[in-house]
């Protein structure tokens, strides 16, 4: 636990006060502790210190705008028992809180067959699974890749020999594609549920610190911990979360779901009879869309992103975002570029202090990602520089053509950086001069240009961007899915196809950790709207 975090109750416990408030925009020296707040905020509101009964830090940020004076801002919730008038409130941005309690969904009284079904155990998964579980209604989960600590054993055999498991990997497996990245929480969304999110995985032992960090990270190396112990949770509360299994058919009548077929590692197939299944598969699982496809529910293309992922010096970057200060954590960085061919160009997935790996998920193919630990003290930092693309771009109107677009570069990415999982690899000045032929060539022409072109306007934001020694390696193709699988809107369910529930950013619907999670418990919640408790 972050040292600071466990001051971040001052005084009172229990005995909180009679008026409740919330605010904002606090400002602290670098390396001032959090014990300080309560006495900030009581000269600024005029109150005596001892009015403050309880306080706890709701948000804590670092504003570098100017090198020279930088800041920790936090945004404070805290009761007293002496009201604060409205003008001096509104001077120091202070407002009445309410917390608002988390509402479990009423249970509906439609006939459950059997036990829900969730496919898939990354966090869209998991997080369906644990709501299903909390009200009782005991989950089966798919899950076609292994255990964490296999999982971790395959991922290893094949960064050290290049031997890859296409179930049980950097993308599949227990805790998905999220497992062996940075852990990032960040969200562009806003939804009820996300504080639920960060508390569940705090709870899980991520740290207590991601619950009001403003840019709050896991780290692999933690991450993995923190899933397992989600799936003991499961396990606990009559759930069933099962490995190795890949959902291999669905059994469609009269516009109803009524059963799946599934198949172990070992190819024995079972027979399970349900009517209610959550889809989230993640975004890579394309044998699931073949099927998806074939069993007619509805689908529609979908743009997606395609580039690079660079590597800088963590002091380069944190000497850009922070100047001379060096008592800060590994700075981040965001950028976006609007290209003259009109494509956009964008970081994705920053990781600091991190490294670049090879997530692929078939022999032939190849493509790369970013994955930090909780320390990020690699010295290293590594962001995806993405560049759009559009359905016009594919090569056909069928609906999983997007997939196909990715498999082409992926390909090409392979045989650019020798067969042998290695990714083509160039520095800056060569990406630069045009001389880095296998990066190049394993991208489109168009997502080259417009990030070329970006680059010298990424480095007047990044000073030292543009670095000739700055190593780029091709190609990310992952960001998100290449397909959405339509969903009505009030029931949540698949369209024109009753029982199905489409979740996740396999199906279109999140894009990162905490937006799939979220999307996980809301598709959770419709099941349990519609059908009664499992009986048994």
């Amino acid at each position: 636990m972050d040292a600071r975090f466990k001051n971040r109750v001052w005084r009172g416990g229990e005995r909180a006060g009679k008026y409740a408030y919330r605010m904002s925009e606090i400002k602290l020296p670098v390396g001032a502790e959090m014990t300080e707040l309560p006495a900030k905020i009581a000269k600024q509101l005029s109150i005596k210190l001892s009015d403050i009964m309880t306080w706890q830090v709701a948000r804590e940020s670092i504003d570098a705008r100017d090198k020279l004076n930088i800041f920790m801002v936090y945004t404070l919730d805290f009761t007293t028992n002496s009201q604060i008038s409205s003008k001096t409130a509104k001077k120091h941005r202070c407002n009445v809180y309410k917390h608002i309690e988390r509402h479990a969904p009423i249970s509906g009284n439609e006939c459950l067959t059997g036990r829900p079904v969730v496919i898939g155990f990354g966090p869209c998964g998991i997080f369906a699974a644990l709501e299903l579980s909390h009200n009782g209604y005991r989950p089966i989960v798919i899950e076609r890749g292994k255990t964490m600590s296999a999982r971790v054993k395959d991922v290893e055999n094949f960064r050290q020999h290049g031997v890859l498991d296409g179930d049980s990997n950097i993308l599949f497996g227990e805790g998905g594609a999220g497992t062996f990245s940075d852990g990032k929480l960040t969200s562009g969304i806003k939804d009820p549920n996300i504080k639920f999110v960060l508390e569940t995985f705090a709870g899980a032992g991520a740290g207590d610190e991601i619950v009001y960090k403003h840019k709050p990270h896991i780290g692999t190396d933690v991450l993995r911990a923190v899933i397992v112990s989600l799936r003991e949770q499961i396990l606990d509360l009559g759930g069933d979360v099962r490995f190795g299994t890949r959902l291999t058919g669905l059994e469609i009548a009269d516009g109803e779901l009524k059963g799946i077929t599934v198949m172990d590692s070992d190819g024995r197939e079972e027979h399970i009879d349900t009517n209610a299944v959550i889809l989230a598969t993640g975004h890579s699982a394309r044998d699931t869309y073949e099927l998806i496809k074939e069993s007619a529910l509805e689908m529609e293309q979908k743009p997606l992103s395609i580039g690079v992922r660079m590597e800088h010096s963590q002091e380069l970057i944190n000497r850009a975002q922070y100047g001379e200060e060096d008592r800060l954590p590994p700075a981040e960085y965001k950028v976006s570029y609007k290209a003259s061919n009109g494509r956009g160009v964008y970081s994705f997935c920053m990781c600091p202090g991190g490294e670049v790996v090879v997530c692929s998920t078939a022999d032939g193919e190849l493509c790369v990602n970013g994955m930090s630990n909780r320390r990020r003290d690699s010295g290293v930092a590594n962001s995806g520089i993405l560049c759009d693309v559009r359905v016009s771009d594919f090569d056909s109107d069928d609906v999983l053509s997007g997939v196909k677009f990715q498999q082409k570069y992926e390909r090409l990415a392979f045989e650019n950086g020798g067969g042998k999982f290695n990714p083509p690899t160039c520095t800056m000045k060569d990406f630069l001069d045009a001389n880095a032929q296998s990066v190049i060539a394993s991208l489109p022409d168009f997502a080259y240009e417009a990030i070329r072109e970006a680059i010298p306007f990424f480095a007047e934001k990044i000073h030292g961007y543009d670095d000739p020694d700055a190593v780029i390696k091709a190609v990310e193709t992952r960001s998100s899915a290449p397909v959405r699988v339509l969903r009505d809107k009030d029931s949540g369910e698949s369209t024109g196809i009753s029982g199905i529930y489409p979740a996740g950013e396999g199906c279109g619907y999140a894009g990162g950790i905490t937006s799939a999670a979220c999307d996980g418990i809301k598709q959770a919640d419709k099941l349990i709207e519609r059908f009664g408790r499992p009986r048994g």
